[in-house]
């Protein structure tokens, strides 16, 4: 669906809205781009596109809030006991390591308070996340304390307040408990709901158009015997896309004439708030994308020094950007998370997003050339070690099923043994999961 919504043609976002459409342009002198720099120019030309809405808490999961929550209510609303056993003034003890105390009628129960006050010298039943009645302070645990005569016996807790929650030690009433920006978790639902909240502002989800050009495209299930190549990197990056919490739009995969290219990514202008594009961005006689977005929209080709990858492509069509990775599944994949994932994660409102990498000992060994930062499909070994895939071709998707991670390896010189830091990237801190 478009930005219009069903069966209106959508218009374009608001120029408040909109991406510079020289954001991509590249410092005077710059010819091959360090990676560091390439990220830089990314997280400084990149703006949120997309507007609010408000949807149901439990519609909540996995969108980006465009505004803070902030509680209606103080949690817990008042002290509550966190056992089941007996609540008391701490000041009946008169600093006695034992206590003896007489049973008051009644009890206090989650959802049903005491009746009444505690008098000095007495203890009442008390049930886990029921509040503290009022004369008391301190509760003792149900396993050391025993009933006898209708009094209740047991050594003194250590301190005033023992087994007792504060009112709002864990959110006070008015203050903000989720920052505008933050992607939900169950666990951040289950903090709005503790604090009274049902509705949240949310972004609107980033309308991420995937397209694929090239004749030699096929889609799978098709004949096998046909001359030709199947069609892995629209399914990869439709679901990397996904995994972001992104609303893929499926732009196809078109042979390699310009009235398709043109035509995909006119629909991609009307429906997506951003265009993923591989194959035709080189500057071959058959890169289509690269030509039409030189004569009829904006490109710039950024030479980063990044291997697998190397050539990306960063270009306007109506007002829409356009990133334009490499062919090869590997580089694909490699350039999407890289570079492509966290600029669109400003553009959807989340903010620069960069994975969390980790030093392990290195379970391989590799000498590394000076001049482009490396990234290898690794996985972690049960020893805490991580080791690589057998090879570096980027046309090697088995080497993408296979990792559970990349190793980066830094721009410079390295030679690596056994044992060697290196720095280890999860997929699960690029926001994907097995």
């Amino acid at each position: 669906m478009g930005r219009g919504g069903a069966g209106q043609r959508p218009a374009l976002l608001p120029m408040t809205d909109r991406l510079r459409d020289d954001c991509f342009a590249l410092p005077r002198g710059i010819d091959w781009t360090p990676v560091d720099v390439a990220l830089g120019l990314l997280r400084e030309g990149m703006r949120c596109v997309t507007g609010a809405q408000e949807v149901a808490l439990a519609e909540g999961a996995g969108r980006i809030l465009a505004a803070p929550v902030v509680a209606r209510r103080s949690n817990p609303p008042a002290a509550n006991s966190a056992i089941d056993g007996f609540a008391f003034a701490w000041a009946s003890l008169a600093g006695a390591a034992e206590g003896d105390l007489a049973l008051a009628e009644g009890r206090a129960a989650a959802g049903t308070p005491f009746a009444g006050s505690v008098a000095s010298g007495a203890a009442v039943r008390i049930l886990t996340g029921a509040e503290i009645p009022a004369g008391a302070d301190t509760v003792v645990l149900q396993e050391d304390s025993e009933l006898a005569g209708g009094r209740v016996r047991f050594h003194a807790p250590r301190k005033q307040g023992a087994n007792t929650r504060n009112a709002g030690e864990d959110a006070v009433a008015g203050a903000e408990v989720l920052p505008d920006g933050r992607r939900l978790t169950p666990a951040d639902l289950a903090r709005a709901a503790a604090v009274g909240v049902d509705r949240l502002t949310v972004r609107r989800r980033l309308r991420l158009g995937i397209l694929s050009t090239g004749d030699e495209l096929m889609q799978p299930g098709a004949d096998p015997a046909l001359p030709g190549v199947f069609d892995a990197n629209r399914p990869m990056l439709a679901a990397l896309g996904g995994a972001q919490g992104f609303e893929v739009v499926d732009l196809g995969a078109v042979a390699d004439e310009p009235e398709l290219v043109r035509a995909a990514l006119d629909r991609g202008a009307d429906e997506a708030d951003a265009i993923v594009t591989t194959g035709g961005a080189s500057a071959g006689e058959e890169d289509h994308v690269s030509r039409i977005l030189t004569e009829e929209g904006r490109i710039t080709t950024w030479r980063i020094a990044v291997k697998p990858g190397r050539p990306l492509a960063l270009g306007f069509w109506r007002g829409v950007p356009v990133f334009g990775l490499p062919g090869n599944p590997v580089a694909a994949f490699v350039c999407f998370v890289i570079f492509a994932r966290p600029a669109l994660s400003v553009m959807a409102g989340a903010g620069w997003r960069e994975a969390q990498g980790f030093t392990v000992p290195a379970g391989f060994e590799k000498t590394k050339k000076p001049g482009r930062r490396e990234y290898l499909r690794a996985r972690m070994r049960a020893d805490g070690h991580v080791e690589v895939f057998h090879s570096e071709g980027s046309g090697l998707i088995g080497g993408l099923s296979w990792s559970d991670g990349l190793v980066e390896l830094p721009d410079g010189a390295v030679t690596i043994r056994i044992g060697d830091p290196v720095r280890y990237l999860p997929y699960s801190s690029f926001g994907l999961t097995p």
